[in-house]
């Protein structure tokens, strides 16, 4: 039961930004699949715009010999996306390389990142809503296929907020704390 609330939430969260959706568009085809690519799609700029923000001198901050560097996470992220995502389209991770710790440039891990969005993008464009509730097992869990590509929204959102106190510390602004662009009125 307590697994079902942050999606039922994530869900009702989305449901303006799926409203606004044109009629034929592929959230309309799957609406069930297509009401959590939209909080994906916030996610999705969040960590790609933070990934671009940090200067390349900043991948390698670690606030405590404890934690991941900056670089790692965008690496962890990449890494658990390939897991979440082909988990739910129930495949074989494609993409066998460890980013965490192979990489540490800002173009390679940005190029993994991107990489990693674009394989999950496939996954909610190939998941019907016919398809959402088929059971699989991730992480020894009973969960759906849905389920498996929220708990990556999760997953992504857990570790923005990291990424979020690494660059608050770095004296930045996070993407998501950013003023949002002015629309223009006519």
């Amino acid at each position: 039961m307590n697994r079902i609330v942050p999606v039922v939430l994530l869900l009702a969260a989305a449901q303006p930004l799926f409203a606004q959706a044109p009629k034929s568009s592929p959230a309309m085809a799957n609406p069930v699949v297509g009401s959590a690519r939209p909080v994906y799609e916030i996610v999705k700029g969040y960590l790609t715009k933070a990934a671009e923000q940090m200067p390349e001198e900043n991948y390698a901050f670690q606030p405590t010999p404890e934690v991941r560097t900056f670089g790692q996470l965008i690496g962890h992220v990449a890494n658990a996306q390939y897991v979440f995502c082909s988990a739910a389209l129930k495949e074989d991770d494609p993409h066998k390389e460890d980013f965490e710790k192979s990489r540490t440039s800002k173009a390679a891990l940005l190029e993994a990142l991107k990489a990693s969005f674009q394989y999950c993008d496939g996954a909610f464009m190939k998941i019907t809503d016919a398809m959402a509730t088929e059971p699989i097992k991730l992480f020894g869990m009973d969960v759906t296929r849905l389920g498996t590509v929220v708990l990556n929204v999760s997953h992504d959102f857990e570790h923005y907020g990291n990424i979020v106190t690494y660059m608050r510390m770095k004296g930045m602004v996070p993407p998501s704390s950013q003023p949002r662009p002015q629309a223009s009125g006519g």
